[in-house]
């Protein structure tokens, strides 16, 4: 109906986003009830083209007197904005024809006295796991379940059901005057794919537990491995240097660089729009084009950017079916597990924690908070905490040693542990 409305007010183009999303939120914390929260969110955004104008408007009333409201707005405001020659629908012959089912859809049976209970337990498991354990921030269950739908006047409707689930806990270790925080999370479409809520409980204070009696190390240079759930930061910094917006603004490092090898030889970085169950799995972006499975990065070499439709025309290239994000982003693991990665790194640091945002994409440079491990001889020899772990990015992924096969699933990106040589620590040196 809203693009009929556009229609009827002569636009040249216009696209329509509907979606309604279900949840329910439990937190426990040291045993009590914290806070449970029911969400039922709805919201329909138009956005219509008037030659090169482009006018967007939301609203969460879908009365049809809001709707008509909503499409008038969007049409006055195009009247005011600045003609821009790279606005507009994507290609019509780009669409999405066939809409898989991708297997999305799990909703979940808890009710809240349920979800209470699950959290309670959750939480309970960690702190009974240790008598150090003497703190909590609470544990969380989370189910939500929404409905997504997207239309445009080249003919092009699709949408589906989805459905997303977590469990998390945090806890706070202490020993003498040692006092260390720390946390574990599952999440899946499908809530039997979640781990057991003792099992997350346990692994929160075990994660806190060894931190204990962390230390800082004195400044030098020496290898990194960063854990999987750590690593994962350094994939999304290349997926932001290789994203459309930072290209064609000259704001990336890896400007100009498809074709050029930036990462060794070994290394395969690539999305699976298509996966089922994956939790970025679409048949279709944001802008109804059809989503496929692609590589980024082959054999080391940069072979494509990640591109919608404005991006792309901007940048004179074709979209990448990557409205709204990378889907199902992966790197191909290889043979070594954890153990395997810090035997063959032999003496460096381990890097469990990252903290702030000192990436640069505009150089490449990067320097950040991190938290972890010492190495030595292949084995850890202490904690460690408050130093900074710097570099280049684009130094970084060319001295990329190994990805672990110890892969980190639950999220819609996944990665095995990254070794990097020659990186510089800055911290206090403690005698360490």
């Amino acid at each position: 109906m809203k693009l009929a409305e556009a229609r009827a007010r002569g636009v040249d183009q216009a696209e329509v986003a509907v979606s309604h999303d279900i949840g329910l939120a439990a937190t426990a914390r040291l045993g009590d009830v914290e806070s449970l929260e029911y969400t039922n969110d709805r919201g329909i955004g138009v956005t219509v083209y008037c030659g090169s104008r482009k006018g967007s408007a939301s609203t969460s009333d879908v009365s049809r007197d809001a709707i008509r409201e909503t499409v008038a707005k969007a049409c006055t405001f195009a009247s005011y904005t600045a003609e821009d020659k790279y606005s507009g629908l994507a290609d019509a012959d780009r669409m999405c024809t066939e809409v898989p089912d991708l297997d999305l859809e799990h909703p979940c049976s808890l009710d809240a006295p349920a979800a209470i209970d699950l959290a309670i337990a959750c939480e309970a498991a960690a702190l009974g796991y240790d008598k150090r354990i003497t703190n909590s921030e609470g544990a969380t269950v989370s189910t939500h379940a929404g409905l997504h739908v997207y239309g445009n006047s080249h003919g092009f409707l699709g949408g589906y059901p989805a459905s997303r689930h977590s469990l998390s806990c945090a806890v706070v270790g202490q020993q003498g005057e040692s006092m260390q925080r720390d946390y574990w999370y599952t999440q899946a479409r499908d809530p039997q794919a979640l781990e057991d809520g003792g099992k997350v409980g346990r692994t929160a204070a075990e994660r806190s537990l060894r931190r204990l009696g962390a230390r800082s190390i004195g400044t030098r240079q020496c290898p990194v491995l960063f854990a999987a759930d750590t690593a994962v930061s350094l994939l999304r910094s290349f997926v932001g240097a290789v994203r459309g917006a930072s290209l064609y603004r000259g704001a990336s490092f890896l400007i100009d660089r498809l074709g050029d090898p930036i990462f060794p030889g070994f290394v395969r970085i690539h999305e699976e729009p298509l996966l089922p169950r994956g939790l970025a799995s679409a048949a279709f972006d944001a802008e109804g084009v059809a989503t496929r499975a692609r590589d980024l990065v082959s054999d080391g070499v940069l072979r494509s950017y990640v591109l919608d439709s404005y991006s792309a025309c901007k940048l004179g290239m074709q979209t990448t079916g990557n409205a709204g994000g990378v889907r199902n982003l992966r790197i191909d693991p290889g043979r070594l597990d954890k153990a395997g990665l810090l035997r063959e790194m032999g003496s460096g640091l381990l890097v469990t924690e990252m903290m702030g945002h000192g990436t640069n994409l505009v150089t490449g440079d990067y320097s950040r908070g991190a938290s972890g491990f010492w190495v030595e001889n292949g084995e850890i020899a202490f904690p460690v905490e408050e130093i900074t772990v710097a570099g280049n990015l684009g130094r970084m992924f060319e001295r990329l040693q190994a990805v672990g096969c110890d892969v980190d699933r639950r999220g819609s990106t996944h990665t095995g542990s990254w070794l990097i040589e020659g990186m510089t620590l800055a911290g206090q040196d403690s005698g360490g």
